[in-house]
This record gives C-alpha cells, sequence and structure tokens, in this order.
C-alpha cells in the first residue's frame, strides 16, 4: 500500500489506468474471483498545503527557494566554517527571524485549514449499508455508497441520483456555492430507479455506473446505468443533469438518495481547488532586477577589497604585524585557498548591502496595505450589501500601472436586468403597454376593445416564449394559485402572485414574464409536464427532450408533446444561429427587425419551430438517444445531433430586450480615457447592440470616426481591409478613431495579419469586439500582455465567461453581478459596480504604487560593525518608520487624484523604478556612506578624548581613538540620517509616523546606552561596554553627528526644490494648487464629515480616531475658511468615505 502511494506522488504509477471507470451500486461487487476492484479516493476533503510530519522540511524547502533567503543561508554557512570579520548571528539571527515569522504566518493560516477540513470531514451523513439507514462521517463515504440527502442540506460528494420522495424522481437544486447561481435546477433519475423510494428496494438494487474519470469541468458528466430487473439489463443514459456535484445544497425536496461516484479530492469541486497561476507585479520585477544588481556589486566589493588587501601585504611590515600575528598553519596553507578564505570574508563583510528584510517588509505591507481595499466606504454597494474583496494582495501596486483595461459589456457595463421591450412576430412589431401586447402605430392609451385578439402566428410565438427555456418555478403556498385576479390586468385571465421564476439566464426570466403578463403564463413545470394558462385556459405539455444551450451553438430548444399529441420543436438564440437555418416565414422583415433593435441597444433573441411528422419524430427520437447513450465522444456526436434536428425552422419572431447602463459608467470611462488607459469592450453581442452600448456608455463618441472589421471571410479580404484602414487613420490625424471588429474576423487577423492589426488598434482610442467567444477574450488579452511594449493589462467582468480573460490579464477584477461569482472566485480583486474602477486605479492604484516603490528604494538606499548592531539595523532600527510610510504615504488628496485622472500618468509605465531613479538612490546612498566614514574621521580623528579600546599607533606617533567608537560614531550617523531621509519622503503625516519616526530613533540610543552600559555574562567579549556613553560625553561628536547629517541631507532638500520648481510633475503642480486650501481638522473626514452622519459607522469610527485623532464636530460643520475646487454635483464621488482619507480637509466639504 505505502509503495503504491510512494510510486503514485512520482508520477510511475497512475491511479486511474482506464478512461472510465465503474461502479458498483451499494458496493455489490461481482462474485467471481477474478474481479479486481477498482481503487478510489476516499471521502476526505484536503485542503491543507502541510502535515504535522512534513511542516519544517517542506517549508523550509519552499522557503530556501527564494533566491535571498538561499544566498543568506550560504554567508551564515560561510561563516561557520571559516574565521570571518563578523559573528555568524549577524546572517543567522535576521534569517531565522524571516524564515520563523513567515513558517508562523504559514503555519496558522494552515492550521486554520486542518480545522475548516476537520469540520467537512467530520460532518454526519446517512448511507444504506446492510439494509438499513446508518449514520457515519463524510470522510467515510466510499464510492458506490448509497447516500440520503434530506432538504436544506449540501451533498458530501458527487452523487448520481438514484431517487427522491417525488413520483417522477426529480429533485431542485442550488449551485450558489459551486457558481453563484441562486435560481433552481431540476435534476433527474431514470425511471428504473426512480421507484426505489425505501431502504428496503434500494439494498435490492442491483445496478452498475460506467462514467469518465474524474475532471474538474463542472457543467460535463458522461455516463451510463445499467440496472438488472428479472435478469434483464437495462442501459440508460446519465448526463450533467443525473449528478448532484458536492456542495450544492437540496432545495423543494424532502430527501433524496444518490451513488456516490466521486468522492474526496476526485469531486468536481475539489478539482477546481487547484491553484491558479502566479501573478507577478511590475514592482516585483524590478525588486528582483535590483537585487541582481546589488549581488553583483557585492561580488565586485568582495574581489576588489580581496585584491587590496593582496596588495597592502605585499609590504613585510604589514603581512604580518604585531597586532595580528600569523598561525604556523597560516604560513603554510595553501596561496589558493587563503585567497578564497579572504575573498569569502569579504563576501561575508559587506553581505548587509542585501536587505533580507526587504522581502518580510514588503509582504507584511501588501498584506496590511490590502486591507485599505476592503475597508474603503467609497466601494461598498448598499443595495447589494457588497463590500470589494481582495484575493490576490501582491498585485496592490499593479494598480497603479494599468495602460489597457478590457471589459465585458453585459453585467459589467450594464445591469444585467432585463426588462422586454419590443418584439416582432411574423413580421409585424409589438411592444408591451399596461400588460398587453400593443402593435406598432397604436397609441399607449388605445382603449381595451381596439387591442386585437392574439391568435394563430402571435399565439404561437407566445407559447413559444412560454415554454422554449429552463425557468424554474417557486411557490409561497402548497396551491400555487390564487383564486382573486386583483393583481394584474383582466386579460391575464388568472392571478398568480404566490408564483416567482428563477432563472440562469436574466433574458429568460424577463421573457417567460413578459409573456405572463400579456396572457399567456409559464404555471407549473413537473417531471416531463410543462403546464401553460393562456388567456384563462390551462394547457399541458410533455417536454421530450431538452437541447441544452452551448456557447459555440448559442441556442437551446425543447421537443414537446402537444394536448393534441402532436411533436413540435421550438428554437430560441442569436440571429446568427437561428436565422440561417429558417426555410419559413417573414424571414428578411424579422432581420431588418432585429437590427432596429439592436440600434437601439436592445439584446435579441429569434424565436422559431418545426412540427414533426410521426416518422420524422422516430428518427430524431433515436439520434438523440444514441447520441446520449456514447461513453466516447458523447460531445460531438450530440452536437452532430443538435445540428440534425435544429434545421428547416419556421421563423416566428424575435425579441428586444433592455439591459439598463450601470450608474456612472460614462463617467467612469472617461477618467479612465483621461488617465491614459484605453478601454477596450469585448461583448458577445451583435455588432449593432454591442455600437448602440458603447455610445450610450461613452465608450464611442458621437464625434469619433467610426472604423469597422466585420465579416472578413478570407485571409486575403481581412488584410486588404486591415489596409484600409491603417490608410484611412494615417490620412487624419485629428479625428479619434474607434473600431469595431467581430469574433469572426479578429479569429483571421490574429491568424495572419497580427502585426497590422496591432498597428490599426493601437492608432485607436476605443475598441469594441463583439460575437466574442471566451477563448478569443483571452487570446486578445495574451495579445497585447505579450507585445513589445509589455503593457499592464486589466481585464473587468461578472460571468462565467469572463473567468479566462480575467486570469490572463495582469489584473483581474470581477464584478458582483447576477451571472454567478466565478469571476469572483478567479478574479484578484471583486467590486460591487463598474464606477468603483475609477476609486480603485486612481487612488488605490496611485498610492499603492508610490509607497511600495519608495519602500523597495530605500531599503537598498540604507544598506558596518558590532554582530548586534548589524543584526537589528534593519530589523529593528529602520524598519517600523519605512513600513508606516508604505501603509499611510498619500502624496495628493483621494479627491485630487479622482478629479484630476491625468495625475496617474505621472505614475505610469514604472516610472518611480526606472533604472534611472534606481541608480540615483544608489549613488546616494554610496554618497552617504563615504561621508558617514570620512566625515567622522576627518571631524573626530584628532579627538584625543574618545580613545577607547581598539587603540593603534598613527605613522606620526600620535594615539587614534578607538576603532569601536568610530565604527559607534559612524552608525549613529547613519540610522539618524536613513530615518530623517525618509522623514523629508513623507508628505502625509499621522501621529504613528510620528511616533515610529522619532521613536526609532529614540529607541536606537536607548538601547545603545542599555547594551554598553552593562556586563553581559553570556556574551564572550564586552567590546561595546561604556562605547557609546563615552561618545556621547564629547562635545565634538554631538557636533561632528549634526554636520554630518545636514551635510548628507541638505543636497537633497536643494535638489527637492530645484526639481519642484524647474521642472514640477502634474502631481507636485496639484499638491501646491491644493495645499493653500487646505484645512487642518483634527477628524476622520471617512466617518464623521459625509452627508449622512456617523449613523452605522460608530464602532469604525472609533477605532479611526484611535488612529488618526478625535472628530470636533464643531470643526466639521464650522463656517467655510477656504473654497474647494470640486463640489457635491462632481462626476467622482464627492461623500469620501474612505478609510483611506486621514489626510486634513475642508470644511465646506464636511
Amino acid at each position: 500500500m505505502m509503495l503504491r502511494w510512494i510510486r503514485q506522488q512520482l508520477g510511475f504509477d497512475p491511479p486511474h489506468l482506464s478512461d472510465t471507470r465503474t461502479v458498483y451500486v451499494a458496493n455489490r461487487f461481482p462474485q467471481h474471483g477474478h474481479y479486481v476492484p477498482q481503487r478510489f479516493a476516499d471521502n476526505r476533503i484536503i485542503s491543507s498545503k502541510y502535515t504535522i510530519w512534513n511542516f519544517v522540511p517542506k517549508n523550509l524547502f519552499e522557503q530556501f527557494r527564494r533566491i535571498a533567503n538561499f544566498y543568506f543561508l550560504i554567508i551564515f554557512l560561510v561563516q561557520l566554517m571559516i574565521d570571518t570579520p563578523t559573528s555568524p548571528v549577524t546572517s543567522g539571527l535576521p534569517l531565522f527571524f524571516v524564515i520563523t515569522v513567515t513558517a508562523i504566518k504559514q503555519g496558522y493560516e494552515d492550521w486554520l485549514r486542518h480545522k475548516a477540513d476537520n469540520e467537512v470531514n467530520g460532518a454526519p451523513v446517512f448511507v444504506v449499508r446492510s439494509g438499513s439507514l446508518v449514520q457515519t462521517r463524510s470522510k467515510n463515504i466510499r464510492v458506490g455508497d448509497i447516500v440520503r440527502v434530506a432538504k436544506d442540506e449540501t451533498f458530501p460528494a458527487d452523487l448520481a441520483l438514484l431517487s427522491s420522495d417525488r413520483d417522477d424522481g426529480t429533485c431542485h437544486i442550488t449551485t450558489a456555492t459551486l457558481d453563484g447561481e441562486t435560481n433552481l435546477k431540476t435534476h433527474y433519475s431514470v425511471a428504473e430507479t426512480a421507484v426505489c423510494q425505501s431502504v428496503s428496494q434500494l439494498e435490492a438494487l442491483q445496478a452498475v455506473v460506467e462514467c469518465q474519470q474524474p475532471d474538474a469541468d463542472l457543467y460535463r458528466f458522461v455516463g451510463r446505468i445499467t440496472v438488472t430487473q428479472d435478469e434483464e439489463e437495462i442501459v440508460r443514459p446519465l448526463g450533467q443533469e443525473s449528478l448532484l456535484l458536492r456542495g450544492a445544497r437540496l432545495k423543494n425536496t424532502k430527501e433524496i438518495f444518490g451513488v456516490a461516484i466521486y468522492t474526496g479530492m476526485e469531486s468536481k469541486m475539489a478539482l477546481n481547488y487547484k491553484c491558479k497561476s502566479q501573478k507577478r507585479s511590475a514592482v516585483e520585477k524590478s525588486m528582483n532586477t535590483f537585487l541582481i544588481i546589488y549581488l553583483g556589486i557585492l561580488l565586485f566589493e568582495a574581489i576588489l577589497s580581496t585584491i587590496l588587501k593582496y596588495a597592502w601585504q605585499a609590504e613585510n611590515q604589514w603581512d604580518e604585524p604585531f597586532y595580528n600575528q600569523k598561525t604556523e598553519q597560516e604560513r603554510n596553507s595553501s596561496p589558493i585557498l587563503k585567497f578564497i578564505s579572504d575573498f569569502l570574508a569579504f563576501l561575508v563583510l559587506y553581505n548587509f548591502i542585501i536587505p533580507i528584510s526587504l522581502y518580510v517588509t514588503v509582504e507584511m505591507q501588501k498584506f496590511l496595505g490590502s486591507f485599505f481595499i476592503c475597508w474603503d466606504l467609497d466601494l461598498y454597494h448598499e443595495e447589494s450589501d457588497q463590500k470589494a474583496q481582495v484575493n490576490t494582495s501582491d498585485l496592490n501596486e499593479e494598480l497603479g500601472q494599468v495602460e489597457y483595461v478590457f471589459t465585458d459589456k453585459t453585467g459589467t457595463l450594464t445591469e444585467n436586468e432585463m426588462h422586454f421591450r419590443e418584439c416582432s412576430i411574423n413580421g409585424a412589431k409589438y411592444r408591451e403597454v399596461n400588460g398587453k401586447l400593443v402593435p406598432e402605430g397604436m397609441n399607449d392609451d388605445s382603449p381595451d376593445g381596439c387591442t386585437p385578439q392574439l391568435i394563430g402566428e402571435e399565439l404561437l410565438f407566445l407559447k413559444a416564449v412560454s415554454l422554449c427555456h429552463t425557468v424554474q418555478i417557486s411557490y409561497d403556498q402548497p396551491d400555487g394559485l390564487g383564486g382573486g385576479g386583483e393583481s394584474f390586468s383582466h386579460a391575464n385571465g388568472f392571478s398568480s402572485n404566490n408564483m416567482e421564476y428563477y432563472a440562469s439566464s436574466p433574458d429568460e426570466k424577463a421573457l417567460v414574464e413578459a409573456a405572463k403578463r400579456i396572457g399567456v403564463a409559464f404555471t407549473r413545470c413537473s417531471g416531463e409536464t410543462m403546464e401553460i394558462r393562456t388567456f384563462g385556459k390551462t394547457e399541458k405539455y410533455k417536454l421530450l427532450h431538452l437541447l441544452e444551450f452551448d456557447a459555440d451553438r448559442r441556442r437551446m430548444s425543447v421537443i414537446l408533446q402537444t394536448p393534441s399529441g402532436g411533436k413540435v420543436l421550438f428554437t430560441k438564440g442569436a440571429e446568427s444561429a437561428v436565422l440561417p437555418f429558417t426555410t419559413s416565414g417573414e424571414i428578411e422583415k424579422t432581420r431588418l427587425h432585429v437590427d432596429e433593435f439592436a440600434l437601439k441597444g436592445l439584446r435579441t433573441l429569434v424565436v422559431a419551430c418545426r412540427h414533426f411528422s410521426p416518422e420524422e419524430y422516430i428518427d430524431v427520437d433515436k439520434h438523440l438517444s444514441a447520441a446520449r447513450t456514447a461513453l466516447q465522444q458523447r460531445e460531438e456526436k450530440l452536437q452532430e445531433a443538435f445540428n440534425y434536428i435544429e434545421r428547416d425552422l419556421q421563423l416566428l419572431g424575435a425579441t428586444g430586450v433592455e439591459d439598463k447602463l450601470q450608474d456612472k459608467v460614462q463617467e467612469t470611462i472617461e477618467a479612465l480615457r483621461l488617465a491614459g488607459i484605453k478601454v477596450w469592450v469585448l461583448t458577445g453581442d451583435k455588432h449593432e447592440t454591442a455600437v448602440s452600448v458603447s455610445l450610450s456608455c461613452g465608450h464611442f463618441h458621437r464625434t469619433m470616426n467610426i472604423l469597422e472589421l466585420l465579416q472578413q471571410r478570407s485571409d486575403n479580404d481581412c488584410a486588404e481591409q486591415l489596409r484600409r484602414l491603417a490608410r484611412r487613420i494615417n490620412e487624419d490625424h485629428v479625428i479619434q478613431h474607434g473600431l469595431v471588429v467581430d469574433g469572426a474576423s479578429l479569429s483571421l487577423a490574429l491568424r495572419e495579419h497580427e502585426k497590422l492589426f496591432m498597428e490599426v488598434c493601437k492608432n485607436c482610442s476605443a475598441v469594441l469586439c463583439c460575437r466574442m467567444a471566451p477563448l478569443q477574450k483571452a487570446k486578445v488579452v495574451r495579445l497585447w500582455k505579450t507585445s513589445p511594449e509589455k503593457p499592464i493589462t486589466l481585464a473587468i467582468g461578472d460571468g462565467a465567461n469572463d473567468v479566462s480573460m480575467i486570469q490572463e490579464a495582469h489584473v483581474g477584477i470581477g464584478i458582483m453581478g447576477k451571472e454567478g461569482r466565478q469571476a469572483v472566485r478567479n478574479s484578484d480583486y471583486a467590486i460591487a459596480r463598474f464606477k468603483f474602477l475609477a476609486k480603485l486605479l486612481l487612488v488605490h492604484g496611485h498610492f499603492y504604487y508610490i509607497r511600495i516603490a519608495t519602500l523597495v528604494q530605500y531599503f537598498f538606499y540604507k544598506t558596518l560593525y558590532d554582530s548586534v548592531y548589524l543584526t537589528l539595523y534593519n530589523i529593528c532600527f529602520t524598519s517600523l518608520p519605512i513600513l508606516v510610510y508604505s501603509l499611510f504615504e498619500q502624496l495628493v488628496h483621494p479627491h485630487v487624484l479622482q478629479n484630476k485622472p491625468g495625475l496617474y500618468r505621472d505614475i505610469s509605465r514604472n516610472s518611480l523604478l526606472s533604472f534611472r531613479t534606481f541608480l540615483y538612490w544608489t549613488l546616494l546612498g554610496f554618497c552617504h556612506a563615504f561621508i558617514f566614514f570620512f566625515g567622522s574621521y576627518i571631524m573626530i580623528g584628532e579627538d584625543k578624548s574618545l580613545m577607547g579600546n581598539g587603540q593603534i599607533l598613527r605613522a606620526n606617533r600620535q594615539l587614534m581613538f578607538g576603532n569601536w567608537t568610530f565604527g559607534t560614531l559612524v552608525f549613529t550617523v547613519m540610522v539618524i540620517t536613513v530615518t530623517l531621509k525618509l522623514a523629508l519622503e513623507t508628505h502625509f503625516w499621522t501621529w504613528m509616523n510620528h511616533f515610529v519616526t522619532w521613536g526609532s530613533i529614540a529607541f536606537y540610543f536607548i538601547f545603545s546606552l542599555f547594551y554598553g552600559g552593562i556586563i553581559w555574562p553570556f556574551l564572550h567579549t564586552q567590546d561595546m561596554y561604556f562605547v557609546f556613553v563615552q561618545l556621547l560625553s564629547s562635545g565634538s561628536a554631538w557636533f561632528a553627528i549634526i554636520i554630518i547629517i545636514i551635510t548628507c541631507l541638505f543636497p537633497d532638500v536643494v535638489k527637492k526644490v530645484f526639481y519642484r520648481h524647474l521642472q514640477p510633475t502634474g502631481t507636485q503642480k496639484s499638491q501646491s494648487l491644493s495645499a493653500p486650501q487646505t484645512q487642518t481638522l483634527s477628524c476622520v473626514e471617512s466617518l464623521c464629515c459625509y452627508q449622512h452622519g456617523q449613523s452605522g459607522c460608530s464602532r469604525l469610527a472609533s477605532l479611526l480616531e484611535q488612529v488618526s485623532g478625535p472628530c470636533q464636530a464643531a470643526d466639521c460643520h464650522a463656517s467655510s475658511r477656504s473654497n474647494r475646487s470640486w463640489s457635491d454635483t462632481e462626476n467622482f464621488y464627492s461623500n469620501d468615505r474612505s478609510i483611506l482619507t486621514l489626510s486634513p480637509m475642508e470644511s465646506t466639504h464636511c
């Protein structure tokens, strides 16, 4: 058993050797002796990463894969093996601190996962064993067990439905925890097992399930069940409608019985746990580049110092001075080994230019900083009670670098709330007025008697709309229908105020509700029976087959048996997916009406039907049954069968449904454009609808020259059209251009003419891609992501069809819409509305990028001496000020950033981490280091009052002050200077900034006095004893400290003033313009100075008051002392309730 497990882990013994698995219901295995049972996973869910046995080795291995940690491990080992100038503690203690902190964090997170796993695996379940219902734990379920699930319980494994408390063997479930869809879905059992509703019947059931091996696709299941009755084997197909997924919940059904097909980590939910590809920000890539450069500098310093040492020792008097006599072993050692040993010693001595604490500080900054997005009340949507989510804090600074935004249309730019507006029936246009279908041209206030009775084609159209769908019905009362008729127009003829529709598609729900208002209501769906009420008359249809919707066909169909016994097919879908298969009806008129609807921005669907003769239906049923029972290539065979059936259609009409634009979409797109961000809209709608919505939302301007790349049929035609578009763009440099391209043309353009297509797109201000498949969306994002310019891309969407582009983009944002939660679960960030994207990028992105860029460069700048000081330098003395800076720094007020989107351009293309900026910080660090050393040497070198241990004789025979005193002076100047340097970079001061800045300097002095003022018994040497006290007792030392600090920082101040006045950036101009208008108020604007007062926020307000000071209500409502450049009528969030807004504010805004 153990050997098999090891072989599986190494990949030599795959657990599934065949493409299918055979499951014996109730584990009734064949009795012949040749049968070898298949091995299946148990039902334990394991989301944890470690066990108690492998935590230490596995965690250490993962941490030392990071180059900085591995480097310091090598340095630590070198210090242990050879005689080096510094103690191994100088490398070992910081490394141990970083490794320990990271291990504790990861261990705690894994312990929480273990705890959650144990709760799930220990949940009680009921299984049928030995003729009775037995309670056990979820982890004990085996493949083949018959499991009982009651109403409102979740399914503990992937189950094939055997029976339910309903006679037809159906049940309703909701998969909200899997894909976010809250609609009820109907699942079916086969007739031979549906009758087994008792434990005794199930125990006697002889059945075998054959199905595919586990895969992660939630919407795909291919299998069949063979039931043995009276020694006769009956084979029935099993599809997705028969599989109850783990994590889904049973609804509106008392209980069901199902056989476990996939268990534990082989269930579809668990297979979707797999990690997404790791995204790395541009700042992280720059940081790694800088680290490599500093490693090169370190090696150069070590080699140069080794060479200079041997050059110095070329003279006999310095080869073996009196204070450093060689041992006999050193005199006889190999020159090569001695050179290597000296090189390693210098490598150890200089290794502190590589800041080990950089990584842990960056991780803490990103983790803590991500909470500001979640706490931002401007990103909170009150109607849906949803706040922003951060799924990946590693990309916070990437929000400030976005150059291209790729957005979905439906549900992202629009509300995804569909309202029926118009329809076309048999070539005539109609619209809904007061619950009646009114032909075009009639007045809204026409009397009831003027409304023609719907007969013939019109009635058939409404019946098709009421029957061709997958809508579910929920009733508040058991009878489902009331007796009164008050709630609806008398045209309906009935009342259904207790009935509510649930649909996976908002379009379907809108159409069924519209048909109900008009008078043809879908009232009941029970098993194979669909019931409608047509102007008070009940009609029952038998559902024979459901041809499910898929993205390739772009249509769905139902085959029904009418009350008169005839067989009819109803089909609805996109006009491009239905019209080519129609042979009768008003095709051209309907096509014209569809185009008119699309120009109004309406979503269109075409409805058609086909009547079958008895012989035709037998043939159709044969094709469908053969395709559904196939175990191999079932999807392909089903597609062939669907295409065979959905032909020779009679066109009934088309529908136009309105999808309302979200609030402030136009203002948000305009702000992104002013910020230098290009916006692409990628949608599956037809191009007329997409263009209309683009114009209404401001993506396209009315004055923009719209270029089209549509309906290209060949590579040559596509190339020629692209050349024509390129010439038009080059000939006119003034007018802005917009490009519309459809999916088919896009495929041709990317196949052979990618470069030409990209050239055209780069010269367009806005691009609209319509009729796009999900993979095409991802392909477009990948095209720009990997282009020579390497722009930072952002993808935003709300549906499952947007997941691929969200995962492909540098930054993926999910909209918490009505199409489930797949986009949110697979995104890096999630927001409730598209308008929140403006603040997320222009404010949060701006702040995060500036903070992390300064943090990284500051760490390399401030990057010897007593081992304890070297150990604590980056960990204690200088780490807190930069961490607090990186959490709270604001160059300008958030309102200014939102009202002046152009400021976003100041930080684009990773400008603050360019090589030029990096070189400036590096040279500044070297210059300051030279000033520290030689300034101290020059100013204190002749001071005889500072003699200490380590005394040496100079050439002029004068006593030089002690080495430890000299080093302490250099170190003191360094700590104060690097801290004050950060203070100069800080524009936004809170009490925390003051506390950690001046507190770090004070802590250094207190620690030095404490460390050097006591004889520590556990230290081998006490080189620092009384050194710091002796240093501070000298007036010349204090004078040197002040002069050296001023010498270091004064040129930096002059440079800032010079550049601010002669070459100011847009951000600096905004600072100077807004500074005089800002009045200092000791209050938290985000909670107590917005128009709705403090209601609902008192607890958070009290917390923030502890952080940034109490709010004085009188100040908030004081008379105006200054004027703001914005008002409450501005497009962007005049009520900034963000927790980020800790800066001073003016009274007028309160």
